[in-house]
């Protein structure tokens, strides 16, 4: 049931987050659909039930307003997809064509699912939880600049964590004051614009990384 579980989840983290924000939503759902069925091992049934139920909620999506709390639920609602199909049938990847290779694909699966969420999914919930003050920190810099840095601090918080450093992470937030102290020093908007959107996304990457490390221990 759990590697059926990390195979769904993967697709769809795969599909949805690792593709290209212009991608078409077809594109996606042929992915979801044809990653789906190649990881469950030639389950095409289930494949098909995940991608028809993750069209219906990107397509509910599109409806609502764009902020973090909307953005956040439909995460939700992809993993409700993922729960229904899962109950339907628990046992598809043990019984598929890699249920031989469960204990060497299981936790590649869990850090590559991890990373995807630490740092892909995590830069819209932290933007959209920055939207609100990012007019009054004015903040000048490079475009793209601040999601780029923010999934390289993400992507280094996770690998810390899943490496057994966790302690690396403080010598990380030091740095990056450094860095942002002369912003800081002179702007106290600026300054806690970044310290809040630092928290928020070290926060998200921590949060992920023990979650990937938890159920590795359990898959052992």
């Amino acid at each position: 049931m759990t590697e059926t579980a990390l195979a769904l989840i993967l697709a769809w983290l795969l599909a949805f987050h690792l593709l290209p924000a212009r991608a078409p939503l077809a594109l996606r759902i042929a992915v979801v659909f044809a990653l789906g069925w190649g990881a469950l091992g030639g389950a095409a049934h289930m494949a098909a039930a995940a991608a028809l139920g993750h069209t219906a909620v990107a397509l509910a999506a599109k409806r609502l307003p764009v902020h973090l709390w909307s953005y956040l639920g439909t995460q939700a609602a992809h993993v409700m997809v993922i729960v229904a199909v899962l109950l339907w049938m628990p046992g598809a990847f043990a019984n598929g064509l890699w249920g031989a290779y469960a204990h060497t694909i299981a936790p590649i699966a869990v850090m590559l699912g991890g990373v995807i969420a630490a740092t892909l999914m995590g830069g819209p919930a932290v933007g959209l939880l920055m939207a609100p003050w990012r007019a009054a920190a004015q903040i000048e810099g490079l475009d793209n600049a601040g999601r780029i840095i923010g999934l390289m601090e993400r992507a280094l918080i996770y690998l810390m964590v899943m490496i057994g450093e966790p302690t690396g992470i403080g010598f990380l937030i030091a740095a990056k004051s450094i860095l942002r102290f002369e912003t800081a020093s002179r702007d106290q908007k600026a300054s806690e614009y970044v310290i809040i959107g630092t928290l928020a996304s070290f926060g998200w990457a921590l949060a992920w990384g023990f979650a990937a490390q938890s159920i590795i221990a359990m898959l052992r």
